[in-house]
């Protein structure tokens, strides 16, 4: 397996539309969903983003894991936020 791509320290994972921020390892991470795209050239560049907060226990109910949500209209906005509310939640134990 390659190198995993890394954004300010955490680790970044996409599976289709969804990018994990963080580690499942810490207590927290971010989920990122692509909701809207459009064509530039040759590449999809997102319009609108969700982004959510959530913690990582296994034992609580995947609704109930919600911290935070927004939504943003790029994945550099997306990215900013995600940064900030990461940093956050895993320095607040």
């Amino acid at each position: 397996m390659g190198k995993v791509l890394e954004y300010k320290g955490h680790p970044l994972q996409r599976k289709d539309n969804i990018i994990y921020y963080g580690s499942f390892a810490d207590k927290y991470i971010i989920m990122m969903q692509v909701l809207d795209s459009k064509k530039q050239g040759d590449l999809d560049v997102a319009t609108k983003v969700s982004v959510q907060l959530q913690m990582t226990d296994p034992s609580i109910k995947t609704r109930d894991r919600i911290v935070k949500k927004s939504e943003k209209e790029s994945l550099y906005a997306a990215m900013d936020v995600a940064a900030v509310w990461l940093e956050r939640a895993l320095s607040s134990r």
